[in-house]
């Protein structure tokens, strides 16, 4: 298969049989050569929420597991101030995940307001808006806080230009009490420097607690229960997938008690520990984020189908 990437993330072409490998054509001696691909065999199952395949475009990273008449070479953009809610294809465009301000999006194709591609932290595949995109950036520092606002000045008394959930990403520099971005102003007492762990993940969910519950969130407008422990645990610098039935072959099997920060899981939903008898997550039933007793969420749900210690 020759590949080749079109102007901004657009798909490259591959031409190749679905079957056995062709032979090989003789190099153009005019133009350098270009990285050559082969699927052998009918393409193989792919979970799609990890894997950019579609039938007509995929990504270049699939090309030797999945047949599409074109691949693409992803270009990274981060998402905006406002954050972006990633989309289905398969499911009427519903909500299935988010994008959190300064967090990677791969882009795989731009097709009118939408940009197709998928999540840098944990791969996850979708649709996005264009127009919530921006150049890639290294980030300096993180929000902490379950909110951090940014003012137009570096004040407290102007105005408001964003409201940036828990895990938003800022590149700016220092001035006093101030991050100076090029958007406007996030006091620093929100914020820790990207690389500075937080020991305690959750510490972190708990000041999330009350958070209103919300399908496929992460913190823009409400979270839901692995959105709530992928957060939490990422800015103790442990990155979990995204779903709860993935999140569950992270670490490894309780076989004694429970204790704070351990991960209990049922058909799709996941709790987090912050004692041995009381846990934290986002749920349906109270429509926000709730520490209750386990023997409360037991009582509702039935036994745990996993147990599960991410730390040390």
């Amino acid at each position: 298969m020759n590949i080749s990437k079109r102007s901004s993330a657009a798909p490259a072409t591959a031409k190749a049989e679905r079957s056995a490998t062709t032979a090989p054509r003789p190099a153009n001696r005019c133009t350098p050569d270009r990285p050559k691909f082969a699927l052998t065999g009918p393409s193989r199952a792919l979970d799609h929420r990890q894997n950019a395949a579609r039938r007509d475009l995929a990504d270049i990273a699939v090309a030797g597991q999945w047949f599409a008449p074109h691949y693409a070479v992803p270009e990274p953009k981060i998402c905006g101030i406002e954050g972006a809610d990633i989309l289905s294809a398969d499911n009427k465009g519903a909500r299935i995940s988010q994008l959190l301000p300064g967090e990677v999006f791969a882009v795989l194709e731009r097709s009118g307001d939408w940009a197709w591609g998928y999540s840098g932290h944990d791969g996850y595949v979708g649709y996005v808006r264009a127009d919530a995109l921006t150049d890639a950036a290294e980030p300096s520092h993180v929000v902490e806080t379950s909110t951090a606002l940014m003012f137009a000045e570096p004040s407290s008394r102007t105005a408001v230009i964003a409201v940036l959930p828990m895990g938003s990403r800022l590149r700016g520099a220092e001035e006093d009490e101030f991050l100076r971005t090029e958007q406007g102003f996030v006091a620093m007492q929100q914020l820790r420097r990207c690389g500075e762990r937080l020991a305690d993940p959750v510490a972190a969910a708990e000041r999330l607690i009350d958070t209103p519950y919300l399908w496929g969130g992460r913190g823009i407008g409400g979270i839901d229960c692995s959105g709530l422990v992928q957060v939490a645990f990422g800015l103790a610098g442990i990155g979990l997938p995204r779903d709860s039935d993935q999140q569950i072959a992270a670490g490894r099997e309780i076989g004694g008690a429970l204790r704070r920060g351990d991960l209990l899981f049922w058909d799709d939903h996941v709790i987090l520990m912050s004692e041995e008898d009381r846990a934290i997550h986002a749920n349906g039933h109270w429509m926000r984020t709730t520490e209750e007793p386990l023997a409360d969420i037991v009582a509702r749900t039935g036994e745990p189908i996993a147990r599960r210690r991410v730390l040390p």
